[in-house]
């Protein structure tokens, strides 16, 4: 548990103690109540806004029940003092040992230090990328793939049961294209001249092999076969091909599924006709005619009686259709099925991680996963926007490879899989990254990934310093948490010392509001603070981590830095980034 969470678990107890008193009325929801740090560090070490969420539901004044708390609060053998600021907010100033403590769990738990039993071992299912299998994937493909990661890593470390899936679309429409393409990639493997390639089919050279694999197996019977029974072959053929591609691809990023789940299998198991059976028993299915869309009507609209979801009586805009014109399955009716799978194999938690172009899916998916779970499920999706490829300012021109894209391999293998990581959740997944080929390779401290790693190599260069230097000093982890912290007085440090005690409730708001990114934004300002306390050093000789004059101080700032260095280390391993020894 977090010191935040075992603060906010004090203000519970302490508002419950109010009540019994008949201080507070009975009833009073605290769910909204919440205690992180100030925005203004000066203002103390924490804050809770129990008066301010707690007045109106209370029919009080928000200052009269934060002076109620604030004497239950002073009474805690860890807090300092009290203050009640503006309205209501109450801040609290902790003793300094509380944070000197957290820096001996940083020192001695290492890259664990933050992990929590806030999950409580619930199971919760992250599917992410889900890429068509129709070629390699590109760089809009990578922010997805490192979010949902990310994201799974967070989860686990925060105490939940992740399991990582990957959805293959490996029916419908875009399978065909695929295979068409790669029937002409065959031809082209035989000898045959194939000219351009034909508009609507898969321009790439990744398809040149297929064609080649193709020839090897069949040599030049499989041409002599119906055009039917070519489809069916060279489509199972290219699939599985495309997705060894894509493995490669995320082996490359350093991801890793413990599911692949099959939309064909969806199809084939009547997954489909069992879970529509289910809602259509409970009057959710109808057959009618839809409105047309609002704003211009599309010139192939035409009105006709459709097989229709009632989605709109779960929050969803209008009804949705299940089947097409032909009869098959809308890819929305294979979602229901594939989601309604997920429940039953014991998911009532799910998030899913698509591109931002998928955001009118949103509402529909959300109230099929409500009405096919009876409420009991919850779906929560996250949009990532498509990442603008830079090369010093100017637009990254397409792909020889895929023919229209940029792939993910192409950019990790210039950069590498550290930067691409990193970089990818320097902003929120719903707003839109710029990356430019230049700026994230730069050694400078305007570059976040190197900015960090530098923070980390710095404190493995002070600490090889000091072995050297100072050799009397134990540097051992043991020896080192047990080091004369309360010596470490300047206020560079004690600010260090509170935002290495802020990581495990930064850890835990990640991953209670499945945003990564924060995670790299608490990195960056552990960093920016580590380097302002080395830059001090650096005009004051007295600042300096190592004083051979004082040894016990020098302990002491060696113990800080070490644990600066185990959260770095904890942060990049989540962010699945190298914590490196020194910079090259």
């Amino acid at each position: 548990m977090s010191l935040h969470q075992e603060f906010r678990d004090n203000v519970q107890t302490i508002i419950s103690r109010l009540v019994e008193k008949g201080a507070l009325p009975e009833g009073l929801a605290t769910n909204a109540v919440s205690v992180e740090p100030p925005r203004d560090s000066s203002h103390g070490d924490l804050s809770t806004n129990a008066a301010m969420v707690l007045a109106k539901p209370a029919k009080m004044k928000p200052r009269d029940i934060a002076d109620l708390i604030k004497p239950e609060l002073e009474s805690l053998a860890s807090v300092a003092s009290v203050e009640i600021a503006g309205p209501g907010f109450i801040n609290i100033r902790l003793e300094p040992g509380v944070w000197e403590d957290e820096l001996r769990k940083a020192i001695t738990l290492g890259v664990n230090y933050g992990d929590s039993k806030l999950g409580g071992g619930e199971k919760i299912n992250v599917e992410f990328v889900s890429a068509n299998p129709t070629g390699p994937m590109h760089v809009g493909h990578c922010r997805g793939a490192v979010f949902g990661d990310v994201l799974a890593n967070m989860l686990a470390k925060a105490g939940f049961d992740v399991t990582r899936e990957y959805y293959v679309n490996d029916a419908g429409g875009q399978i065909t294209v695929l295979a068409k393409s790669a029937l002409l990639r065959y031809r082209e493997a035989l000898g045959e001249s194939i000219g351009e390639i034909p508009e609507g089919l898969y321009p790439g050279d990744y398809l040149v092999p297929v064609g080649q694999l193709l020839k090897s197996e069949h040599g030049a019977a499989l041409g002599e076969k119906p055009e039917s029974e070519q489809l069916e072959i060279v489509s199972t053929v290219a699939t599985d091909a495309m997705l060894d591609l894509i493995r490669e691809d995320l082996d490359a990023l350093g991801i890793t599924f413990d599911t692949f789940s099959s939309e064909t299998s969806l199809h084939a198991r009547k997954s489909i006709d069992s879970a529509l059976a289910a809602l259509n028993e409970r009057g959710l299915i109808y057959e009618g005619i839809l409105e047309p869309p609002k704003g211009k009507k599309p010139d192939d609209w035409e009105p006709r009686e459709q097989t229709l979801f009632r989605s709109s009586q779960f929050g969803d805009d209008t009804d949705r259709p299940l089947k097409k014109s032909d009869g098959t399955w809308t890819y929305f009716a294979a979602d229901i099925a594939y989601h309604d799978d997920k429940i039953k194999r014991g998911f009532s938690k799910m998030i899913d991680v698509w591109g931002a172009d998928h955001g009118g899916y949103v509402k529909r998916m959300k109230a099929a996963v409500n009405a096919i779970s009876n409420g009991d499920a919850e779906l929560d999706v996250k949009l990532c926007q498509m990442v603008k490829l830079m090369r010093a300012g100017e637009p990254v021109k397409m792909s020889k490879r895929s023919g229209d894209f940029v792939t993910l391999r192409e950019v990790v293998d210039e950069v590498g899989r550290d930067v691409v990581r990193f970089i990818m959740l320097t902003r929120k997944n719903d707003a839109p990254l710029d990356f430019d080929f230049a700026h994230v390779v730069e050694q400078t401290k305007d570059n976040p990934v190197f900015y960090v790693q530098y923070a980390h190599a710095r404190v493995r260069s002070v600490m090889r310093k000091a072995a050297a230097e100072m050799p009397e000093l134990d540097l051992s982890s043991s020896a080192l948490a047990a080091a004369p912290v309360s010596l470490l007085e300047h206020s560079g440090e004690r600010v260090l010392l509170a935002k290495i005690g802020d990581w495990p409730r930064s850890v835990e708001a990640a991953a209670t509001s499945h945003e990564p990114h924060r995670i790299a934004f608490y990195l960056a300002e552990l960093a920016a603070a580590f380097h302002a306390q080395w830059n001090q050093g650096t005009d004051d000789p007295n600042l300096r981590f190592l004083d051979a004059k004082n040894p016990d101080l020098s302990h002491a700032r060696l113990a800080l830095i070490q644990g600066v260095a185990s959260v770095i280390a904890s942060g990049l391993n989540l962010m699945g980034v190298t914590p490196v020894e020194e910079m090259r």
